[in-house]
């Protein structure tokens, strides 16, 4: 036997999967700031220069693995816990109409919504957090070693018009 569904509903069958897995949290893979080899080292020296120091900005924090996870975790539960709550008072609001399993599923739906933008934030705080860590371990070997990082540009900013002038006619 064979069961059909439509594209919409397998979509929405799926739609919490996605959810949660865009709260997950990698380590940082890499740095992600630009090096220089410095003046007077060759290439081959930055080279290994940046390989040690990538070693060594990922010794660092040696339970960024294990931070990683359990960020992943508590984003996952507040996604849940948003959900569990919208579900609550979607069927006490529902309730009230007369329509309780209605209005649990659009309270739940709303909730995973609610909850997963919450989570998504602080998944993405996490990983900022992680790479900044890593970035300036990396930065400090490579500095140490001889070699520049390449510092971005402070934005121009522009002045404010100056305010109106109204003058006696």
């Amino acid at each position: 036997m064979t069961i059909h569904l439509p594209r919409s509903a397998a979509f929405l069958a799926l739609l919490p999967l996605l959810t949660l897995g865009a709260c997950v949290v990698a380590p940082p893979s890499g740095p992600a700031i630009t090096a220089l080899p410095g003046p007077n080292v060759p290439f081959p020296q930055f080279q290994r220069d940046d390989d040690y120091c990538r070693g060594y900005a990922a010794s660092r924090n040696p339970a960024q693995g294990q931070e990683a996870a359990d960020q992943s975790n508590n984003a996952n539960a507040t996604a849940v816990a948003g959900t569990l709550i919208g579900a609550g008072i979607g069927a006490a609001l529902g309730s009230l109409s007369g329509n309780v399993g209605t209005g649990a599923a659009i309270g739940a739906g709303a909730g995973l919504l609610g909850g997963a933008s919450a989570a998504g934030g602080q998944a993405q705080d996490a990983a900022d957090s992680l790479q900044g860590q890593y970035d300036r371990a990396y930065a400090q070997c490579m500095v140490g070693y001889g070699n520049t990082i390449e510092t971005q540009p402070a934005p121009y900013a522009y002045a404010p018009p100056p305010p109106p002038y109204y003058a006696p006619y």
